[in-house]
């Protein structure tokens, strides 16, 4: 080759940071969709992209909130859930002849609502079908000859026959009768998600927490923390899971429970509050959050429906650098919940013992202060360990970020050679090399201080293994979660 001028372009060397996965997640929830991999939704999608996507199901809900709430990317692991959805009764208003009947498998909980616009028998009749309780409607669609009609995505097939007197055939349905029932959405069991979980094994993407759709319970809140650890020390995938508790009702005998838009009508929830807290000390886990919080919310999509707050807090998390709280109550963090959007909160409306009851527990809870108009997370409380140092997400959030970026730094030194003769001065100057995510979260101001330093005996243990051994200690950023103002009149000047 002849000679000449020639250049190699060198590149990385201004050290920009690599993508850290901040702000984003992974929904593992129950969906008609089959995807062996995470299929990704972006905030910049709508929600008919969004159930276009995930189906008509608890999986798009939840990502819905999530994406309305500051989501920008989640992953999204759709499963075929084992326990069906179930049909309600049918309840039918109107003089109409006929009759409408509905069989199939819901994909999810859907309050239907079919509505007859013109009178008629088969082929002849019309009608409008709502699946959010009234709220949006179908064009409308004229009866068919056969008398079926499946209702989109829904998993559901209505029935219309004509009355079984030839001269009411006319007359079978007729204007404003209406047909009204729920479904039931499917339901995952444990196998369900943990199967889910373990894709996660080989899923290259980075993020930052899980959150799995669906009621749970303490088995399930106990081994997903199992498949945490194991995530994390066989894998590398440091991360936090946010589940969803049951709806909150009293203990057996208690009375009837809680009514959103009117407390409870008998007793209350402290039974069930102190079976909460006894469920947490089992779990022991500050990489588990559950949320107990949940409303009546105004979803993306229009509907409004009572759901757990799970969803909303992902998208708050999503929104959020990692040192944030999200219970951050300045108007320009933007972490208050309006309440035209969220309309009345569990356990917020009921009493706030219970609320500090399922704090000290270690739950996520909503509440109000006097003199702020939004709902606000209380704590982002994990279910740790008593005394532990990750007692909030924002703790949990940081440290998980600390272990996979320096885990980046110490990938680039395996099997780096050093000089023997310098062992103290070569291990030092990789304690810088590692130090520079430390220093980008100081930057950041993710955390006020850190530094590494080599172990104690490093020297010999060194020489015997080969292991570099290095001590990491940062200071965290400090948190006001108390104001105390001492308050008197004074005496006037001299």
């Amino acid at each position: 080759m002849l000679r000449d001028v020639k250049h190699e372009v060198k590149d990385k060397n201004l050290g920009f940071a690599t993508a850290t996965g901040d702000g984003r997640h992974l929904k593992i929830g129950v969906s008609p969709v089959v995807s062996d991999t995470p299929i990704i939704v972006t905030g910049a999608m709508d929600a008919a992209q969004i159930k276009s996507r995930l189906g008509l199901s608890p999986l798009a809900d939840a990502v819905m909130d999530s994406v309305q709430f500051g989501a920008n990317r989640i992953y999204c692991l759709p499963v075929s859930a084992t326990t069906a959805g179930e049909l309600g009764e049918i309840t039918r208003t109107g003089d109409g002849g006929g009759t409408m009947t509905v069989d199939g498998s819901p994909t999810n909980a859907f309050s239907v609502v079919v509505k007859i616009t013109a009178q008629g028998g088969l082929n002849s009749a019309a009608f409008a079908v709502s699946i959010d309780g009234g709220s949006n409607f179908t064009d409308e669609i004229t009866v068919p000859v056969t008398g079926e009609y499946e209702i989109a995505g829904t998993g559901l097939k209505l029935t219309f026959a004509e009355a079984a007197d030839e001269d009411q055939k006319p007359s079978s349905f007729l204007v404003n009768d209406t047909y009204t029932f729920n479904t039931t959405a499917p339901t995952m069991t444990n196998g369900d998600v943990l199967n889910a979980i373990t894709k996660l094994q080989n899923f290259a993407e980075e993020y930052e927490f899980v959150h799995i759709v669906g009621e749970s319970d303490l088995a399930l809140w106990q081994a997903v923390g199992e498949a945490q650890e194991q995530l994390f020390l066989t894998f590398h995938k440091p991360m936090f899971f946010v589940m969803e508790a049951a709806f909150p009702t009293p203990s057996e005998g208690g009375g009837a429970g809680p009514v959103l838009g009117g407390g409870t009508e008998e007793g209350d929830l402290t039974d069930w509050a102190l079976e909460m807290e006894a469920k947490a000390k089992k779990v022991r886990n500050y990489n588990i959050q559950v949320v107990t919080a949940w409303g009546r919310l105004v979803k993306l999509d229009g509907s409004t429906k009572i759901v757990n707050l799970a969803g909303l807090v992902s998208g708050l998390y999503a929104k959020s650098s990692v040192q944030t709280s999200i219970g951050k109550t300045r108007e320009e963090a933007g972490f208050g919940i309006r309440k035209t959007k969220l309309e009345q909160t569990l356990p917020v409306e009921l009493d706030n013992d219970i609320i500090e009851l399922l704090d000290l527990a270690g739950f996520l809870t909503f509440r109000e202060y006097d003199g702020k108009d939004d709902y606000f997370v209380y704590h982002t409380k994990m279910l740790s360990p008593d005394g532990s140092d990750y007692r909030y997400a924002e703790d949990v959030r940081v440290l998980n970020k600390i272990i996979r970026e320096t885990r980046k730094k110490g990938l680039d030194l395996m099997n780096d050679d050093i000089d023997m003769e310098d062992i103290q001065g070569e291990l030092e100057t990789r304690c810088k090399f590692l130090f520079e995510p430390l220093q980008r979260m100081i930057d950041a101001k993710e955390i006020s201080a850190a530094e590494i330093i080599l172990m104690e005996g490093h020297e010999e243990t060194f020489i015997e293994d080969e292991t570099m051994r290095t001590k990491i200690r940062y200071l965290s950023r400090g948190y006001i979660r108390e104001v105390y103002i001492n308050l008197a009149r004074r005496r006037p000047s001299a």
